[in-house]
């Protein structure tokens, strides 16, 4: 995990940012992992269209850890789908509650799994 530092020199880089609120109610726990993998699969396939529009420093960051794999070590130097892993908000050190409240976006803490979730996304763009 990169420094404070780091990170707010990262987002330095970067002029505006996309927040994408990702809405969902799933019946089990274990259905949102499969839900969060299918939706960070197309929020990579708009990045690529962002990038290839020209703004070639276009970076997602996942509404969740990154889960594109079925089975994740957990550790970059053993990633075995490097190119598209993405981080989390949060792991950048990004305050997501205050950031999409600031906006007028909701999100509550959740206290059980039928309640709906309000995620986010983030694209970066320079």
């Amino acid at each position: 995990m990169p420094s404070v530092e780091e990170c707010r020199a990262f987002f330095n880089e970067y002029e505006q940012a996309v927040i994408f609120h990702l809405a969902k109610k799933v019946d089990r726990p274990e259905d949102r992992v499969a839900w969060s993998r299918e939706v960070s699969k197309e929020l990579l396939k708009l990045e690529r269209e962002v990038f290839w529009s020209g703004y070639h420093k276009a970076f997602m960051l996942f509404m969740d850890e990154c889960r594109l794999c079925a089975s994740c070590t957990g550790e970059r130097e053993a990633c075995v789908n490097k190119e598209d892993s993405r981080p989390g908000p949060e792991s950048l050190a990004v305050d997501v509650f205050s950031t999409v409240r600031s906006v007028g976006y909701p999100i509550e803490v959740l206290h059980s799994y039928d309640q709906e979730m309000n995620r986010y996304a983030f694209l970066m763009v320079e």
